[in-house]
């Protein structure tokens, strides 16, 4: 299967679940946005690595580094294996230069740890066909994508969450649209998955 290369764009914090971000990746050849829903310790570990801020004692996916160096494997690269019920998969491949192995991970820790190695991120067609969200007109277009990577947005927590399951498509796919205008990527994964359920 093709595997269709992703980079990071930014993290935003949750407006529904306290203590969560969405973690939005992107196509590098095309404008599609994968969001992921993450913790906020993975989000931590992320921008933490993203920005190159060296904390005062190692975490957990700094000492994970540490330990592949002293055993001599490297990370080559994590690939967003799966979508299974709305909830992601990921992997972790790795090589000592002889052998290589997967190892399953969440994708939050995959790829905070893939960034301490530099590693690319990877997803298939599938997911992306799936749980993909499609950018349209000249969004984005004004902004580097240097900016665009290391972006980190607060979004207000005060707005309601529409119960989505009382619109039709046609009303799910206007607010879709809407919610990529305002790059509310959280909002618009829950409105794809909703529509996703429909098919």
């Amino acid at each position: 299967m093709k595997k269709i290369k992703l980079e990071i764009l930014g993290l935003s914090s949750s407006q529904s679940q306290s203590g969560s971000f969405a973690l939005v990746l992107g196509e590098t050849e095309g404008n599609r946005r994968l969001p992921i829903i993450i913790g906020m310790f993975e989000a931590q570990a992320i921008a933490i690595e993203i920005e190159k801020i060296i904390p005062n004692r190692p975490m957990t996916h700094d000492l994970f580094k540490s330990f592949a160096n002293n055993f001599h494997f490297t990370v080559e690269e994590i690939i967003i294996s799966d979508l299974k019920e709305g909830v992601f998969f990921a992997k972790i491949v790795c090589s000592d230069g002889l052998k290589r192995s997967e190892v399953d991970a969440r994708p939050s820790d995959a790829i905070a740890i893939g960034l301490r190695f530099d590693s690319p991120i990877f997803t298939y067609e599938n997911i992306l066909a799936e749980a993909g969200i499609v950018l349209t007109d000249e969004q984005d277009e004004d902004e580097p994508k240097a900016e665009q990577k290391a972006k980190v947005k607060k979004e207000p927590v005060s707005r309601r969450i529409e119960d989505l399951k009382n619109y039709s498509v046609d009303k799910l796919n206007e607010i879709l649209k809407d919610a990529i205008d305002k790059e509310d990527y959280e909002r618009a994964a829950k409105i794809r998955d909703e529509l996703s359920k429909r098919n």
